[in-house]
């Protein structure tokens, strides 16, 4: 059964919003498909644009504010028309999701306080909006659920999620927002580091995952940070060792960590693999992408690989 949104009837045009989609559960890349019904009531509505938002809460720059509500991408359904008095009139959509939609569902399970809604907008004046609200669930894509998948495999356990209304320096994005996953760092790793953040950013062809490392000792006042970045293709991804990978990953940004703070006895390399036996896939060619679907075959293969930043 679909999912619906309805906004109040409006006292003054007397009309009313409805949105139903097919399957609220997507993914970054796919469409959302629905529909707009829109009811008129005793008088003929005209109608100047209906738009569909992708509205998220997003984390405050002052930790002692609220969350504010974002609407991150926003398209154009259909131009002017008129909703004859007592009649209504559909119009049926398929959205394009962003590749860099935020994840707010892993393995089933909504991820802490993460949620997403889609808001209809029926521009009936200059002056007047109307809207309705209903919830969507994006699930990760194939690569974005082998690296979570790893991490949790691996002992880390998934402290925080969050989205922040920022860029990443270096980093090409097409959203104004990112999504940050915090993560107590498994014992096997810990020393080096106590705490790991987690940033996607998805494309048609492949995965950016940059790992934030961060190394605080409260007593002593001293805390130190890092940022490692690795690229994925979607292609082959499912032919991976993805534990194999990501330790690698890991053991590459705790070096780097523990150089970069060599002053401080808590800085040890690590040096052998934590879980795994082999080192990581090395990178190979990247293939054709996904053919513009999400968690399609694609063309050629896929594997990890890293450099740091």
């Amino acid at each position: 059964m679909g999912l619906t949104g309805v906004s109040p009837e409006s006292g003054r045009t007397g009309l009313a919003v409805h949105t139903t989609l097919a399957n609220p559960s997507t993914r970054p890349g796919l469409r959302l498909p629905g529909r707009v019904t829109l009811h008129a009531g005793r008088d003929d509505v005209p109608v100047r644009r209906l738009r569909l938002g992708l509205v998220t809460q997003v984390e405050p720059d002052d930790p002692g504010a609220p969350r504010r509500l974002v609407q991150f991408h926003q398209v154009s359904i259909a131009g002017a028309f008129v909703v004859p008095a007592g009649r209504r009139r559909a119009v049926d959509f398929a959205l394009p999701l962003p590749w860099e939609t935020p994840v707010t569902i892993f393995g089933g399970v909504p991820l802490m306080s993460l949620r997403m809604g889609l808001r209809t907008e029926a521009s009936v004046d200059v002056d007047l909006e109307q809207g309705a609200m209903v919830p969507v669930f994006v699930h990760p894509l194939p690569t974005q659920q082998h690296v979570l998948a790893a991490l949790d495999a691996l002992g880390f356990s998934l402290r925080q999620a969050g989205l922040v209304a920022d860029r990443l320096p270096g980093v090409e994005q097409a959203l104004p927002l990112h999504q940050r996953l915090g993560w107590w760092v498994a014992p096997l790793y810990a020393g080096p580091i106590t705490e790991l953040e987690v940033i996607f950013v998805a494309s048609s062809a492949g995965l950016e995952v940059i790992l934030w490392a961060d190394r605080r000792l409260s007593l002593a006042g001293v805390t130190h940070q890092s940022i490692s970045r690795f690229r994925v293709w979607h292609a082959g991804a499912d032919r991976a060792d993805w534990v194999a990978v990501v330790d690698g990953w890991l053991r590459h940004a705790i070096n780097r960590h523990a150089a970069a703070a060599a002053h401080g006895h808590w800085s040890a390399r690590i040096s052998e693999s934590a879980h795994v036996s082999r080192r990581p896939d090395q990178p190979v060619r990247p293939g054709y992408g996904l053919g513009g679907t999400a968690g399609g075959a694609g063309i050629g293969g896929g594997g990890g690989g890293g450099d740091g930043t």
